[in-house]
């Protein structure tokens, strides 16, 4: 079923629209089975975890950080993910810039957008998010390519197009004033329950867990 699934979600995905895989908690026969399917992201959650499926499954996929990143982990985290989506303070952003100059690595980076502004959750404000990039153009070990949203939790994904349209709409602003972000090319919004939603209103990225393996 997992091939299935995962088949099914490639193929109806328009071409534009990468998928990332989310295999927090699965196991390395779960991922194996979805990657021999076509699919070539992984997303994980936790450093710790996927520096134990990084060591099995190596370079045979591309790895995201989809969660939260604490500062003390970026030593570790810049040494195996090919993206962290969730770029969501200066601080963080100075820790990955310190540790991929120590190894010669550029990280490209998405900045995690808080689209509704819940206290509770992290990520940059959109109002703020044209202060916050202006400060990371010094960070020369990073590279800015896009946003990411999560959006409140709902169980009608259409309850979500709001916040998705705020990033989208940010995401366009932030290219037409910046002409120096020629690589800010990707927006990723949507996940299992919502993926469809994100890419009406324009997301080229997409977050596919449970919609794959099923629930737990």
């Amino acid at each position: 079923m997992i091939k299935e699934n995962t088949l099914k979600i490639i193929n109806s995905l328009p071409e534009n629209v990468e998928l990332v895989v989310a295999t927090k908690t699965r196991s390395l026969p779960e991922i194996k089975e979805a990657l021999s399917a076509g699919a070539r992201i992984i997303g994980e959650n936790y450093v710790q975890e996927a520096q134990t499926k990084h060591a099995l499954i190596g370079s045979g996929a591309q790895w995201h950080l989809i969660g939260h990143l604490q500062k003390n982990k970026a030593k570790s985290a810049v040494k195996i993910f090919d993206m962290i989506q969730t770029l969501d303070s200066l601080a963080l952003a100075e820790a990955i810039d310190k540790e991929c100059k120590k190894i010669d690595k550029i990280m490209p980076v998405l900045i995690e957008i808080n689209s509704a502004a819940e206290p509770q959750k992290n990520g940059i404000l959109p109002g703020d998010c044209d202060e916050f990039l202006e400060k990371l153009f010094s960070l020369t070990s990073i590279k800015l390519m896009g946003l990411m949203t999560m959006g409140p939790f709902f169980s009608d994904p259409e309850k979500l197009r709001p916040y998705f349209k705020i990033t989208k709409e940010l995401f366009e602003g932030l290219k037409e004033r910046y002409s120096s972000l020629s690589d800010f090319k990707y927006l990723s919004m949507g996940m299992s329950s919502s993926y469809k939603v994100a890419i009406e209103e324009g997301s080229n990225m997409v977050r596919v867990g449970t919609n794959i393996f099923g629930e737990r």
